[in-house]
């Protein structure tokens, strides 16, 4: 079979999820046909709900591959930085459950899938608790909220620091985005205030809303996605610096709920797909972490109808069946 006869097609023989990554070679070598072959699609929209992210090349394509030993592997514009996005979520998140311990964070935030679109209202209202899980904007503005420190800006350097620990290297806010973001959130301001009615939210419903616009408005390069997610992968230890961000049993909480909630309502058909925990965000962004493994990590502005980068998902599907990545991949014994 030709490889190039479908954009959908894996390119080489299924591997079965099983032992280390594939030999960097390969990764490589896979990791480009990948790049070659989904720059060529010319599907889907820029977000423009957010003002200054329309403004992005729909031309802008990066692939990034890290294993746990600290190997990275990228293709296309792995070095152009834009704003994390919801891609904050899931780090944030881990930060808030490795200081208030899991159960507590459960208790807390939630962490079922609320079947419902990242930004409902009637997502709280349905839940008789009131609670929503992370990776939705009701329970990311809880999340951020819970951050310790007394006053905004603690909670803000408290997160900056902690994303940076991730990515391995110092994390910017964009000002611009930042900018952009705070004049256009008020449904955000809406649902942290309906929390706060609740008593979901556990500091000034504004101020936690601002801290969390600031997080998602930190600036990052597709391969730094991928060193946060191979951290994830490796029970919290970031493969580049080797320093323990979060322990083991936090990034076990993490990955779960990132399965069943990362992608919002159509995580379910993100796993049945591809079998692996991800989060994706409006910038064009999609963290994917295979355990034990490493960190894999697209980006490309234009978006499906579901929010997702229609290039990322499409690369990430792909190289999660022929590296071998899906959780869910086995064979019998013979």
């Amino acid at each position: 079979m030709n490889s190039h006869s479908s954009p959908d097609e894996p390119a080489t023989p299924v591997r079965v999820s099983t032992g280390r990554l594939a030999d960097g070679e390969q990764v490589q070598r896979l990791l480009t046909e990948a790049y070659e072959r989904y720059a060529l699609v010319h599907e889907g929209r820029v977000a423009d709900y957010i003002p200054l992210l329309a403004q992005a090349s729909p031309d802008l394509f990066g692939l990034a591959v890290v294993s746990v030993d600290g190997d990275i592997f990228t293709a296309g514009d792995a070095d152009y930085e834009f704003s994390i996005q919801s891609v904050s979520k899931p780090f944030v998140f881990a930060l808030v459950a490795e200081a208030l311990g899991h159960a507590a964070a459960r208790e807390k935030i939630g962490v079922n899938n609320t079947g419902l679109p990242f930004n409902s209202v009637m997502a709280i209202e349905l839940n008789d608790d009131r609670t929503a899980n992370p990776m939705v904007n009701a329970g990311a503005i809880a999340t951020t909220s819970l951050i310790p420190g007394d006053t905004a800006d603690a909670k803000w350097q408290f997160i900056q620091q902690g994303l940076s620990r991730f990515a391995g290297r110092e994390l910017q806010l964009d000002g611009e985005v930042y900018a952009s973001e705070t004049a256009s959130n008020r449904r955000n301001q809406g649902i942290a205030k309906l929390l706060a009615g609740y008593d979901r939210m556990y500091f000034e419903p504004l101020e936690a809303t601002d801290v969390y616009t600031r997080q998602c408005s930190l600036n990052v390069t597709v391969t730094d996605l991928a060193v946060m997610s191979a951290t994830l992968a490796d029970g919290g230890i970031n493969p580049i610096t080797q320093q323990r961000v979060v322990s083991a049993d936090t990034c076990k909480r993490v990955l779960a709920v990132l399965a069943t909630a990362g992608l919002y309502e159509h995580s379910g058909e993100w796993l049945y797909d591809i079998g692996l925990p991800a989060k994706s965000g409006v910038s064009g962004g999609i963290m994917t972490a295979a355990p034990g493994k490493g960190g894999l990590a697209t980006f490309s502005p234009p978006l499906d109808s579901a929010g997702n980068s229609v290039r990322g998902r499409r690369a990430t599907t792909m190289l999660s069946d022929v590296l071998g990545l899906n959780l869910f991949a086995s064979k019998s014994a013979e």
